[in-house]
């Protein structure tokens, strides 16, 4: 179109922007019709006034008096036939050649071929030239009926079904069933009333006919890189209710002080004007609607998580403090109690509380790792979205590793704070504050007190509880003081020199319990303790954490054994001790141990975060199939980030004695999904 534009201005269009000369006027003369035509025919130079300019001029004077919404004609309205005696007229006129006019039917229809608005049927000849719209209007965020908290949950209830039904699905396709392939199903389970907006529903792609050119595997990656577009847009819907109707909210602010909004709200206005320029989702909708088939959308991820991404970081290391604050402001502060709950019984927060709105980016950031993450596992090897989605991972890898961090190091600080005002050291003090040193477990067992089985024992008490405070390099072993408040350690070693073992129950009495040696205490001596714990979960979770280097009973993900179980989680769990694992639905993960009263210690998959959850909240992925599909996208991740293989079956061959990985900090967010960091158990 460019071309043709600039060809009819350098050939046809000076003539008629050039300034008309001043000419003395001529006299007008009245003749009838004969008399122009005669002169039209003798007189060659007067051509302005041939019988072809004023029929010309009368219709651009008529097209003038009509109203000027009727005038705009859409480009792809226009005719493409032009009268052959307009065509031989301008050819002699401006001295256009044959020559030029094929050059310019040339470039127009190459032109077209590039932006795609040309069909393949046009490209093969069997069909005249068609022209579409290249900009298609799909008005994502006016659309959007979801608040991105629903899409959540929505969204990880769909992944949970689909795993569902594949499971069963695989099972007949191995069994010889004939039943539906699973890329089909993956389309199915998310094509119903129920389901979120999809690319195949839109009514242009429906109208289009892709969906009957493209594979099926090519139409589930589209779903993928259509969900992160559509979920960006639920996302700047819940953060537009965010600001309008809290955090702008005047009865609101008026309950609180300048001091109280800034503990509250932190840096939320930064987070808000990422969005509220829409630079990111106007780039994404931009992109999806050039072409019906989306061609790319990570790269669009990964710049922008290079350049305006780091606002979600301050904003999430200050979480710790919202929590703190939030809880004080609700208990203390009565009017802003009653406005809060006034706000959140409004219909526009369709009964989402006001603390689902504070944990949005947080949410946001993450979500997107995994949507960038599910666009890598279902593209194409060595190709260009492969590559793209890798950048983009890593850099969202990278972001919330340092928002995992920044909470991490606040959050331990205080509590090493806290522990360490509570002991009282009988003799050798130990310094318990250090950058370098976190809390892994702490609660009560019971110490046996001497034989297992004598008579004389038996009239005496068998046991007597002790405190035990485990450190990602310390162990503090004390009793509490008669006020119950303060702790009097007892004896201390470093987490190396800490070996467990597990003994046989032998009665109500002997029952969960285990040896526990020191192989160097505080006085440089060994030690053994004989412990009971309330319950086998709770006497399996103390050994694992004792010693982390320890056999697990089934193989760690590393080692890549699709025997190995597997579980999805159906239910979120907030984690309630420090060795607990924060799960969410929809997450996969390797099981690593479990107790026969309910408890497993469990490997995320994507993430390799281990830790202890509730049996009741996951269900056990039973077909082997499926199993090694998931292992294997879990492997393909780890490569795409540069991890060896080598390195993995090095770990496997010692059947995860990999040294777990910090628990969670459970807050009243109960949102953190990605804590990972090695341990240093033997510093």
């Amino acid at each position: 179109v460019m071309a043709m534009t600039a060809l009819f201005r350098g050939k046809w269009g000076q003539k008629s922007q050039e300034p008309p000369e001043k000419r003395p006027a001529a006299p007008v003369h009245s003749r009838n019709h004969e008399e122009d035509e005669e002169d039209d025919r003798v007189i060659a130079p007067i051509r302005r006034n041939s019988r072809f300019y004023r029929s010309m001029r009368k219709k651009r004077l008529a097209a003038s008096e009509q109203p000027e919404s009727k005038n705009r004609i859409h480009p792809s309205s226009l005719p493409l036939r032009i009268s052959p005696r307009v065509c031989i007229f301008c050819m002699l006129q401006w001295r256009v050649t044959l020559r030029d006019i094929s050059l310019l039917i040339s470039s127009l229809f190459f032109s077209l071929s590039l932006l795609g608005l040309v069909s393949n049927g046009e490209r093969k000849g069997s069909t005249p030239l068609k022209i579409e719209s290249i900009c298609y209007s799909l008005n994502i965020v006016k659309n959007i009926a979801f608040l991105y908290q629903e899409y959540r949950d929505t969204s990880k209830q769909q992944e949970i079904e689909q795993r569902r039904q594949q499971e069963g699905l695989t099972y007949g396709v191995s069994a010889g069933l004939g039943v539906t392939s699973p890329p089909a199903l993956q389309l199915q389970l998310r094509n119903n009333s129920r389901s979120l907006s999809l690319w195949q529903n839109l009514e242009v792609v429906q109208q289009s006919g892709l969906l009957t050119q493209l594979l099926q595997r090519e139409i589930i990656i589209q779903e993928a890189m259509f969900e992160l577009v559509t979920s960006e847009a639920s996302y700047y819907k819940s953060l537009e209710v965010l600001e309008t109707h809290f955090l702008k909210n005047p009865v609101l602010v008026n309950t609180l002080s300048q001091s109280d909004m800034h503990f509250l709200f932190s840096n939320i206005e930064e987070v808000m004007k990422l969005s509220e320029s829409k630079k990111f989702l106007m780039d994404l909708e931009n992109r999806i609607e050039q072409s019906l088939q989306i061609s790319e959308v990570c790269d669009i991820v990964h710049h922008h998580a290079v350049k305006h991404f780091h606002v979600f970081i301050t904003y999430v290391i200050n979480q710790v403090y919202q929590e703190k604050n939030y809880r004080r402001i609700l208990q203390g502060n009565q009017l802003f109690r009653e406005a809060m709950a006034q706000l959140e019984n409004h219909p526009c927060v369709r009964g989402l509380s006001f603390t689902s709105f504070l944990i949005l980016p947080f949410q946001r950031i993450t979500r997107l790792k995994m949507l960038v993450q599910n666009i890598l596992k279902k593209a194409e090897e060595n190709s260009e979205i492969e590559a793209n989605a890798i950048k983009a991972h890593q850099q969202l890898e990278q972001i919330v590793k340092e928002c995992n961090e920044g909470v991490r190091k606040m959050s331990r600080t205080e509590e090493l704070i806290s522990i360490e005002k509570t002991l009282e050291f009988k003799s050798k003090s130990v310094p318990v504050i250090s950058h370098s040193r976190w809390l892994l477990k702490k609660g009560e067992v019971q110490q046996m007190a001497g034989p297992k089985s004598t008579r004389t024992m038996r009239s005496k008490k068998l046991h007597h509880p002790v405190y035990l405070f485990l450190f990602n390099n310390l162990l503090l072993i004390t009793k509490r003081n008669s006020s119950g408040e303060k702790y009097q350690v007892l004896d201390s070693s470093t987490r190396a020199m800490l070996r467990t073992e597990d003994l046989e129950d032998q009665g109500q009495m002997l029952a969960n319990v285990f040896n526990l040696k020191l192989l160097e205490n505080q006085e440089e001596r060994p030690v053994n303790y004989m412990l009971k714990t309330s319950s086998m979960s709770d006497k399996l979770r103390w050994i694992c954490a004792l010693t982390p280097n320890r056999r697990t009973r089934f193989m760690s993900t590393s080692a890549h054994q699709p025997a190995s179980p597997q579980v999805q989680c159906i239910q979120s769990y907030s984690s309630q001790e420090p060795d607990e694992l924060s799960i969410e639905m929809a997450d996969l993960l390797n099981i690593l141990e479990r107790t026969d009263d309910g408890w497993m210690m469990g490997e995320r998959l994507h993430d390799g975060e281990r830790g202890w959850f509730p049996c009741r909240v996951v269900e056990e992925i039973q077909n082997q199939e499926v199993r090694a599909q998931n292992l294997r996208e879990c492997q393909r991740i780890h490569l795409a980030h540069g991890g060896g293989a080598s390195s993995g079956a090095r770990l496997g061959s010692r059947g995860a004695r990999r040294t777990p990985k910090t628990p969670k900090v459970s807050n009243f967010f109960g949102t953190w999904t990605d804590q990972s960091e090695e341990e240093q158990g033997s510093t």
